[in-house]
């Protein structure tokens, strides 16, 4: 993902983000957060998934979903940097990566003020996990969940998520968390 993003011109650095990871809510809370950035005049994009209905309410800005003109003409300008990468073996952009780097670039041309970003599985080695610091990390409720690739415990799948929090950052946790996944996240908070 970094690779992609450096060829790419590196768009998400030049963007604020509200980053949101968790088991269950990240969507609604996702899509909450954006309406009261907008309705405060904020320019927001907002990522999600999966979607819903149509592909293209993955990546909306002020509630307009992404065109499929601008659609088409990122995703062919994504296509051509990812084939010039010169990847190891055994690695490639997945689905999720080439859409998070289209999500980029797109923000960064409608000049979002802050981008909503709603981690696609885990958090650590998730590829919206590329941006810096956000302005806030926002965890939701964390269970036991994508066992087989994020963990066998509660604790590890709590890391794992916790990943988006980063140093400058500030975190907001969901009320009712399990006693692990605080402790935790009180754990990652100072480091």
């Amino acid at each position: 993902m970094r690779a992609l993003m450096k060829a790419l011109g590196d768009p998400q650095d030049q963007l604020r983000y509200v980053h949101v990871a968790g088991t269950n809510g990240k969507g609604s809370t996702c899509t909450m957060i954006a309406s009261i950035l907008r309705e405060s005049g904020y320019r927001v994009g907002l990522y999600t998934s999966p979607y819903l209905v149509k592909f293209h309410e993955r990546i909306a800005v002020n509630g307009e979903l992404i065109s499929d003109g601008d659609l088409l003409r990122l995703s062919q300008h994504t296509e051509a940097a990812a084939d010039a990468l010169a990847l190891p073996p055994g690695e490639h952009i997945g689905e999720f990566e080439f859409v998070t780097a289209v999500a980029f670039q797109y923000f960064l041309e409608q000049q979002c003020d802050i981008v909503v970003l709603e981690t696609g599985l885990g958090g650590s080695f998730d590829a919206t996990n590329v941006i810096r610091a956000p302005e806030v990390a926002v965890i939701t409720s964390i269970s036991l969940d994508h066992m087989a690739v994020l963990g066998n415990s509660l604790e590890e799948i709590a890391r794992t998520k916790a990943g988006i929090i980063k140093q400058g950052s500030r975190v907001v946790s969901a009320c009712g968390q399990d006693v692990v996944v605080k402790a935790v996240l009180r754990e990652y908070c100072p480091e």
